[in-house]
């Protein structure tokens, strides 16, 4: 076995919901809340030089569990161990200030990812035009759409490495050109010197394709571990079963 980059034990992390029609109660002075267990007991490990992909259906966790792994959230119990490595994480609508334009927000990034100003500058040309946003780099990032958005954070995450690099749900941004770059970046990433990869995504032939190693997450638990080919065959005839009897084929 290799040396361990991540190693997750029986994390749970909960948060409180609101139920159907709870506003009107909290008007009335009743909270209406319930605590929902995002990550109930997860445990899994990532070695030193595997891609990781997780799939499961929306509202299984995986998002929350990535953002857990990066010290966004704090696990209500259970250790995450990235054995002194650093962590950045790939992911739509975090670590951006909407006001500031990108070239603001590639410094602001790389100095919370522990880079010097004189690092950022050196590699902020490099970031810009694999990003691909011209004049429009100057411009606050509210104004870009996803994809515009997407190929910044992209940009950043290959240029600003460190050991560990969580992605969420950006592989399907962008158009034809841009998705085919970025995964071959992935792809590159460990070669580049990445310790460890752990991307959630739905497209599952690109997980199959990009990871090592696949991880099925599904209302918080952990339902199979293995290769990309077992784990995603596995994911695929379950969600196939579960379709509802009332579509016809061909309809979805």
């Amino acid at each position: 076995m290799g040396m361990k980059a991540i190693e997750v034990r029986d994390v749970c992390v909960s948060y409180r919901s609101m139920a159907s029609g709870s506003i009107k109660k909290l008007l009335r002075g009743s909270t209406g809340t319930g605590i929902v267990k995002a990550l109930n007991g997860v445990s899994f490990d990532v070695e030193e030089g595997e891609i990781l992909g997780i799939v499961g259906t929306n509202g299984g966790g995986k998002s929350t569990l990535l953002r857990t792994i990066a010290g966004i959230f704090n696990p209500d119990s259970g250790t995450i161990d990235l054995h002194g490595n650093s962590c950045s994480l790939l992911a739509i609508g975090v670590g951006f200030i909407m006001e500031l334009s990108g070239r603001e927000n590639i410094m602001l990034s790389g100095l919370l990812m522990g880079f010097s100003k004189a690092e950022v500058l050196a590699l902020e040309p490099k970031i810009i035009e694999y990003a691909e946003l011209g004049e429009s780099i100057d411009n606050p990032v509210r104004t870009y759409s996803s994809g515009m958005y997407s190929r910044l954070a992209f940009a950043i995450t290959v240029m600003l490495k460190t050991d560990i690099v969580l992605i969420d749900e950006v592989l399907s941004v962008g158009d034809a050109h841009f998705k085919a770059k970025s995964r071959k970046s992935i792809e590159n990433i460990i070669d580049d010197g990445a310790k460890a990869v752990v991307i959630v995504s739905h497209e599952l032939e690109s997980l199959r394709r990009i990871c090592t190693k696949a991880l099925w997450l599904e209302a918080g638990r952990v339902v199979a571990v293995g290769t990309p080919d077992e784990v995603m065959e596995a994911y695929a005839d379950a969600t196939a079963k579960e379709k509802p009897k009332y579509f016809r084929d061909g309809e979805a």
